[in-house]
């Protein structure tokens, strides 16, 4: 085999925002958790919290009428 010299550069940049989110995300799974009565509500809560900032940059540009 021959030996390959080629390098590979990594960059990571989204750290911090990557942990903001899991914060959000854990916030909102127990806010909507804590309102759900069945395992099915629980799984619809958990699908909340995933998708929850599109609905709010939804609102914000309704309102903002763009």
């Amino acid at each position: 085999m021959a030996k390959s010299d080629k390098k590979v550069e990594v960059i990571n940049k989204g750290g911090p925002a990557g942990g903001f989110y899991f914060l959000t995300f854990i916030g909102t799974a127990v806010y909507f958790v804590d309102k759900a009565d069945g395992f099915w509500e629980v799984i619809l809560a958990l699908l909340q919290a995933a998708v929850w900032p599109a609905f709010l940059i939804h609102r914000i540009f309704q309102l903002l009428q763009i």
